[in-house]
């Protein structure tokens, strides 16, 4: 536990799936977490399992398409737990799923401003408190569908690219600071939006079998692996979960 890089994150998304599972391991971990999300009720019920469990933890209700949210988050990590040694951009929508003929442009935008500005509102922020300290680690939550068109999912693989694209750029401009910037694309992961996707009937993603998706905790434990030097050779891109080879550097069993 002493080794673990990171001692202090903020999550954003953290109220449920991948983000309440890394806010898990994390404490765990030794971490102080600030969880962000806009279900105040869920959050103050998982801050007070992580403190029951001896783990360090306090909520944050709020939207992450609002910067001015983004930014009283990670202050509040600052002022809690003394610092920010890591940012996980977890939060993301998927829904409403359509064609683009049939998509509404004012649902369609409000993904972007979560996915997308969201993310980048986020690491906006992160940026001056960790080069402050010397350096720090952001993990984007990515997607095959950075580098892969589906039908239906027009402005998920649209932001999703886009943040890929934001990953390599902090990457290039802010490496030499001691920033960590990488992506993790962690396939399908059992949590509510493959409820979504399946119910939507588009295209092959939703006619997969639920027993294929991974657990939420195995990308928990994959976020906090890439917080440390092992994961350095993919610093400026998207670490896939979806291969053996990226589980087993991980510890996870093979699919």
């Amino acid at each position: 536990m002493d080794s673990f890089p990171c001692h202090s994150a903020v999550i954003t998304g953290a109220s449920a799936g991948i983000g309440a599972a890394a806010a898990r391991e994390l404490a765990q971990k030794g971490a102080g977490v600030v969880l962000m999300a806009r279900n105040r009720q869920k959050l103050e019920k998982l801050v007070a399992e992580i403190v029951e469990n001896g783990g360090r933890a306090v909520s944050f209700a709020g939207d992450v398409s609002n910067h001015e949210d983004v930014k009283s988050a990670i202050a509040l990590c600052v002022e809690k737990f003394g610092g920010l040694d890591l940012l996980v951009n977890n939060a993301g929508l998927i829904d409403p799923i359509a064609r683009i003929e049939d998509s509404d442009p004012q649902a369609w935008s409000h993904v972007v401003d979560v996915n997308l500005k969201g993310v980048y509102f986020g690491i906006r922020e992160a940026l001056p408190v960790m080069k402050k300290q010397g350096g720090g680690t952001i993990i984007n939550i990515s997607s095959g569908a950075a580098t892969g068109a589906l039908e239906g999912w027009s402005q998920y693989c649209s932001t999703k690219a886009a943040v890929l694209s934001l990953t390599k750029c902090v990457h290039k401009e802010e490496a030499a600071h001691g920033i960590r910037m990488i992506g993790l694309s962690p396939g399908t992961v059992a949590t509510e939006m493959q409820v979504q996707i399946k119910s939507s009937g588009i295209n092959p993603v939703s006619q997969l079998d639920p027993s294929v998706h991974i657990p939420a905790q195995w990308v928990a434990q994959s976020i906090c692996w890439l917080c440390t030097s092992a994961a350095d050779q993919y610093l400026g891109t998207d670490f896939s979960l979806k291969s053996d080879e990226g589980r087993a550097q991980v510890g996870l069993p093979a699919v």
